[in-house]
């Protein structure tokens, strides 16, 4: 258990890998707030889940993971707390989106109101960035290092 935790947590204080995880956390923030609170012009829990359940045609529990990815696992990649298992999260949502809704659209964002919907671009950055925070961990300044150095002060010498 310990091993998968250490694996779990292990980070070095890398300013990229905390650029990444920040950056992330910070533009898929507003979007789970959308669907959890209703703000930025979002419909809320409720709406949020009926559109996915109902209009989509998704299991509820993939639906609240959707849900929960973008809000609480954007909040973890914000502080660095387990990154890895919050970059993976989003990044799963990140590539359901791709498949069930914009790979038909093309690669690029609708600009100019010119195709019927977005393009998975965003998406495809987003899914990068979460690769450099699944290798890298939370770098400098996250929570999971100090979780780890924690961990090992208090483990019993052999």
């Amino acid at each position: 258990m310990k091993r998968l935790l250490s694996r779990v947590l292990m980070t070095t204080p890398s300013v990229p890998a905390a650029i990444a995880r920040i950056v992330v956390g910070g533009v898929i923030l507003p979007h789970g707030l959308q669907k959890t609170l209703g703000w930025f012009g979002g419909s809320g829990l409720e709406g949020t889940l009926s559109y996915f359940t109902g209009t989509m045609h998704l299991p509820w529990i993939v639906a609240v993971a959707v849900v929960a990815a973008e809000s609480v696992g954007a909040v973890l990649l914000l502080l660095g707390v387990a990154t890895r298992v919050a970059a993976a999260g989003i990044a799963s949502v990140m590539l359901g989106a791709v498949l069930t809704t914009h790979v038909s659209h093309g690669f690029f964002m609708n600009w100019f109101g010119q195709q019927s919907g977005e393009g998975f671009e965003f998406h495809l950055v987003v899914l990068g960035l979460c690769a450099v925070s699944l290798v890298a961990g939370g770098g400098w300044g996250s929570v999971d290092g100090r979780l780890l150095k924690l961990a090992d002060r208090h483990q019993p010498e052999t």
